[in-house]
């Protein structure tokens, strides 16, 4: 499990450009229709993110955005981040650890 977000792109987005996109990603991925936040009208494609990779959030968000520039005139309008550990998802697992090896009976 990795740290997981969504991105809102400005429009819709053909299957050349989610190849592309999909090279450019280091991270699990998986592409969605979905609709501008401000204006419903308008049909859009979603990119919910789940980034193993990344030591930290900021750092996959970073690497998302930076995926998204190899598409010419994309931009992300949007950005969803739900609750989720501030540090690496390791850390919570070594963290867990040390505290059962400390905890047990010597």
């Amino acid at each position: 499990m990795g740290y997981k977000f969504s991105l809102v792109l400005n429009r819709e987005i053909t299957d050349e450009e989610s190849v592309t996109l999909k090279g450019a990603i280091h991270a699990d991925a998986s592409f969605g229709d979905d609709r501008l936040p401000t204006d419903a009208e308008v049909p859009v494609t979603k990119i919910e993110f789940d980034d193993s990779v990344s030591p930290t959030l900021a750092e996959a968000i970073e690497a998302a955005l930076e995926a998204v520039k190899v598409v010419p005139e994309l931009t992300v309008p949007g950005l969803s981040v739900p609750a989720q550990p501030a540090g690496p998802a390791t850390e919570a697992t070594d963290t867990a650890e040390t505290a059962e090896t400390a905890a047990a009976p010597v």
